[in-house]
């Protein structure tokens, strides 16, 4: 079974259109296993607001407490990426997830860090072992950067569908 992961921001509307259009071209694809690894774009102490740390971190709790993954990034990219709402507050947050999943036991593992130390693990493994500048970027885990299938969003355009369909075409073969 073909395996990849994707690093990706919430707050990155390139990450955005990438996630809609290989929701679109997976059910070509069967048998794809995706390894999501949300990572901060502009990660702390750089002065690029906003932080996406908690809302990287609420992808986790989302999936510990069997929320639908597909319903759960929908709602972060719209209100992250397009409404711009303040993810660095937990409680909005919370309301974004409010429908998904128990609220406040959302706030109790959030607020415990929990998933911190995993976030700081995914912006290691995609900046310092994948090489990853731009997101979102597409990677075979373990697998050789320099032979390996992989794609990366270039900056200020993101990845096209057909780039996508290339992407997923290599790996399934």
């Amino acid at each position: 079974m073909p395996k990849f992961q994707i690093f990706f921001d919430y707050e990155c509307p390139y990450c955005n259109k990438g996630y809609e259009a290989l929701m679109e071209l997976l059910p070509s694809y069967s048998g794809m296993e995706i390894e999501w690894r949300p990572i901060e774009a502009h990660p702390r102490p750089e002065d690029h607001p906003p932080h996406t740390d908690l809302s990287c971190q609420a992808y986790y709790i989302a999936k510990e407490l069997g929320a639908d993954t597909e319903t759960f990034f929908r709602a972060m990219f719209q209100a992250v990426s397009i409404e711009r709402r303040n993810v660095e507050d937990p409680e909005i947050l919370a309301d974004i997830i409010k429908d998904l999943m128990d609220r406040a036991k959302f706030l109790e593992i959030l607020k415990s860090g929990k998933y911190t130390e995993q976030i700081n693990e995914n912006n290691d493994l995609a900046y310092e072992k994948n090489e990853v500048w731009f997101v979102p970027a597409y990677r075979i885990p373990g697998a050789d950067l320099k032979t390996a299938p992989r794609l990366d969003a270039q900056g200020k355009i993101g990845v096209t569908k057909e780039q996508i369909k290339e992407f997923l075409d290599k790996i399934s073969q």
